[in-house]
């Protein structure tokens, strides 16, 4: 355990991990065409010859921390049409919901500063079913499950190869590599196993033609040198031959024509598929690799070990003395983090959560400005691009390491989802979490009117703001650790952006002037009954129960995070103040009682719902049971009575509320009334309103699963909600998986399933409504049953079904896996996991992108 947070106090420690992107191809940033068709101007079939402008990608990847040098497996079955160098999966417009990698691959096990780290990749023997892939899920409709590599049936015989990745650090820049494959068939097998290394192009866009070189300098070892990086050799045991080409686009291929160059970046996979002549004899170039070219027994398997190193000489010598020792400190680091966590299949559910956390790091690099206008060295982007997607951020320059979503599904930062990342990052190196949402609301990340970069697809779209949600808890995390002392400087820092950013909605997002927000889709695409980022006819637009609630969530959390650095400067008094008026507006707006005499609440059905208003004044609420109507209970904080006290300017404010507006400060929680512990409630729901909702929230009729809580109420399975607007009906209707509706693009699984992230936030609003009400306060749980219980019970509650997705019950099955047998019982499959997206709201299959380890890995704050 010491070994590794000493190195955690060193970031040169993390100079190496895993940072290349289990995608690029089909991303925004190496889209240059007129349309913006990214999915079609960089296929997997193109991907292997097209040499990228701004990252990298690769199966097992890792590099530098500015990507200058990348390694990566590539394997080959001596049956497949092509070497297996990176995943594959389908576009969006390929997929029946939407794009869909088709692979199998785990990551298993990861120290915080990747000092050890460890994949698994699952390789058929059989030709990879490439088009019947394609064609299966081609043919498929929305009502139709994804079609997987392992419904194929090319691993029922079990024939196929786990390949396992091991890396571990002798030093910062020493870097050793196991590669271990089982052949889990009862027949021999083949198979080229071809560590891969290679330059990022840097030299082809005209700014800088320095090109760094490798060269073969004896059998099994490869000189590579870089300026930025200085000398260092890749050694492979046992002299393996060496295969050189350039990471080079090939536009023979490409575009078909011939720039003179030769031996390009699909060099290796064209001589050892058809024998060309395409890998330079004179063995250099910026792309080699290493041809193990075995036979693996039945049953049987193979051990490679390479080093890539700065000392060459005995790289094999203390070879398996370092890699034990790097294995011993994080089983340390990860034995004392667990040592409260009695059950040995929930710590593996941890680690391995932990572990797709860790692995989901990824070099980003885009700078905007370049990307619009084009580079000296290429032929000038089309006219359209200096309108079109994200032209109103050139500002933007990104060249860091960045916790992705999913490095396939997601292979770029989206701003609400890493805020939820930072959250469980936390629990391993909480540094690295407060970095994150830093950088986030830098100079060159921010826009110049406040607002923060959604993701890559629309940076000027709006995510939920939960940046400021995720800043306070950190925080608070990290002060509690260190006895009552937190990081000042980071909550001040990241307080005077996340006011701008605060600024940036009440301006934009707030159509009427009214306390109603706006918004879109808000990372709900599918939730409502249209497209919620449309544009409505008539003069329509959509007042938003989910876009208010997060403003008076973000308000309290402004007010939460103020009244902290009060103690320290006074000052920010007057700003606590500030953002409980708003607050107080936002809660009176919401209100069917409050100064519009409109308002989000439905008395009769005792929720909150969107409404549809038109030029006249008139409104229709849109009667859907969604987490749209949930999200109210997330918008509470707890004060104590200090914070008050202590703060007059604050407290007197309060106090004028109270006297002057009485028909507003009766909206909210009794913030007035402190409990027996001295603490405030400031909440958008006085004590009614949440168990009404909360009665909602727990009948099993309607949001409660036996695995957490509904997206989508299942009452509408049975009573679909429809809407007419303009001469066209609407309609929507609970579906516990994927959802039936391309109301968003291709993907469509945001109706019903459950969702984590959602889920952490009702959980987290429990525990601090508990904080003030304390255990007398009781709700029937689940709806109906007759059993009650108080507010911190029912989060345990919810807590333990969402473990019930991973952990396997009394039949040794999860319920992450489904009906699919060979996942729930082989003993090379029923361990090893995978972070889904969403799970099904009825049995709690796992559904959508299946490596979005991202918000998923709050399972693993589930367990602390």
């Amino acid at each position: 355990m010491e070994e590794e947070i000493e190195r955690l106090k060193d970031n040169q420690w993390k100079k190496w991990g895993p940072y290349v992107s289990d995608r690029q191809w089909g991303t925004v940033r190496e889209d240059y065409s007129a349309n913006g068709d990214a999915w079609n101007f960089i296929t997997h079939d193109m991907a292997r010859s097209k040499a990228y402008r701004w990252s990298e990608e690769g199966i097992a990847g890792i590099s530098d921390e500015n990507q200058y040098l990348c390694f990566a497996l590539a394997l080959w079955n001596k049956k497949d049409p092509i070497i297996k160098e990176r995943y594959f999966g389908l576009s969006n417009p390929e997929g029946n919901h939407g794009e869909d990698v088709k692979e199998l691959y785990y990551y298993l096990d990861s120290s915080p500063t990747h000092s050890y780290m460890k994949m698994l990749y699952k390789y058929p023997q059989q030709a990879y079913p490439y088009e019947w892939l394609v064609n299966e899920n081609k043919q498929r409709t929305r009502a139709d499950r994804e079609f997987e590599l392992i419904d194929t049936g090319l691993f029922d015989q079990n024939k196929y190869f786990d390949v396992f990745v091991e890396y571990a650090k002798g030093s910062p820049d020493d870097i050793l590599i196991k590669i271990t494959v089982f052949n889990r068939g009862n027949e021999d097998a083949q198979l080229n196993i071809l560590p891969t290394v290679w330059f990022r192009n840097t030299w082809a866009w005209g700014y800088d033609d320095y090109k760094a070189q490798m060269a073969e300098e004896s059998p099994g070892v490869i000189d590579i040198f870089h300026r930025k990086l200085g000398q260092l050799w890749l050694v492979g045991e046992n002299e393996p031959v060496s295969l050189f080409c350039e990471n080079e686009s090939n536009t023979k291929r490409l575009y078909q024509f011939d720039d003179g160059k030769i031996y390009y970046k699909d060099g290796i996979n064209d001589h050892l598929i058809a024998g060309a002549d395409t890998v330079n004899p004179k063995k250099t170039g910026s792309k080699a690799a290493f041809n193990y070219d075995v036979a693996v027994g039945a049953n049987q398997s193979v051990t490679l070990r390479l080093r890539l190193t700065p000392e060459p000489k005995k790289a094999f010598d203390d070879f398996d003395s370092v890699f034990n020792s790097r294995q011993d400190d994080t089983n340390a680091f990860y034995n004392n983090l667990q040592q409260h966590i009695a059950q040995t299949d929930q710590r593996l559910v941890q680690r391995q959560a932990y572990a797709g956390l860790l692995w989901s790091k990824q070099f980003y690099h885009y700078d905007v400005h370049k990307w619009l206008n084009g580079d000296p060295g290429l032929p000038k982007p089309p006219a359209e691009r200096l309108n079109g997607r994200n032209s109103k951020w050139p500002h933007l320059n990104t060249h860091d390491i960045i916790s992705m979503p999913d490095k396939w599904e997601y292979p770029w930062f989206a701003a609400w989802d890493l805020s939820f990342h930072c959250l469980a990052l936390a629990g391993v190196d909480i540094d690295f979490a407060k970095n994150q949402l830093l950088l986030l609301t830098r100079d060159w990340y921010m826009h110049p009117n406040g607002s923060v970069p959604a993701y890559e697809w629309d940076f000027g779209d709006a995510n939920p703001p939960v940046l400021a949600m995720a800043t306070w808890s950190i925080y608070k995390r990290e002060k509690e650790a260190n006895g009552g002392k937190g990081d000042q400087m980071f909550l001040e820092r990241l307080f005077h952006k996340l006011m701008l950013y605060f600024t940036w909605w009440v301006n934009r997002k707030d159509e009427q002037g009214n306390n109603i927000f706006e918004g879109g889709f808000l990372g709900l695409d599918n939730i409502g009954v249209f497209d919620r980022n449309a544009q409505l006819p008539n003069g329509q637009h959509l007042e938003q129960a989910d876009g208010t609630s997060w403003m008076a969530m973000y308000s309290l959390n402004l007010v939460r995070i103020a009244a902290e650095l009060t103690v320290k400067d006074p000052a920010y008094a007057d700003i606590a103040s500030k953002f409980f008026e708003h607050f107080i507006y936002i809660v009176g707006a919401m209100d069917s009682m409050g100064t519009n005499n409109e308002g989000l609440w439905d008395d009769e059905d005792g929720f909150f719902y969107d409404q549809l208003r038109s030029p006249d004044g008139s409104v229709q609420k849109m009667k859907v049971r969604s987490i749209v109507g949930l999200i109210p209970l997330f918008a509470t904080e707890v004060l104590d009575d200090d914070d008050i006290v202590n703060s007059p300017i604050f407290k007197d404010r309060m106090q004028w509320f109270e006297n002057n507006r009485p028909d507003l400060s009766k909206l909210v929680s009794r913030w007035e009334e402190k409990n027996a512990e001295g603490k405030h409630l400031l909440s958008l729901l006085r004590g009614y309103r949440m168990k009404t909702l909360l009665k909602r929230l727990l009948d099993e009729t309607e949001f409660l699963s036996p695995h957490g809580i509904r997206a989508l109420s299942k009452y509408h399975l049975d009573n679909p909600y429809q809407i007419a607007v303009d001469g066209h009906v609407f309609s929507i209707k609970y579906t516990p998986a994927e959802s039936d509706s391309g109301l968003f693009g291709g993907n469509s699984n945001w109706r019903g399933p459950v969702w984590m992230p959602m889920n952490y936030l009702i959980i987290d609003s429990l525990h601090k409504y508990y904080q003030y009400y304390g255990d007398s306060y009781k709700i029937e749980c689940p709806t109906n049953s007759g059993n009650f219980m108080n507010l911190k019970e029912i989060a345990d509650e919810l807590d333990k079904r969402l473990l019930k997705l991973f952990t396997k019950d009394e039949n040794g099955r999860r319920a992450v896996f489904g009906d699919n047998e060979k996942l729930q019982n082989d003993p090379n499959f029923k361990d090893y996991l995978q972070f889904y997206e969403y799970f099904d709201g009825d049995n709690g299959r796992g559904v959508g992108a299946s490596h979005q380890t991202g918000w998923t890995g709050l399972i693993a704050n589930c367990l602390l």
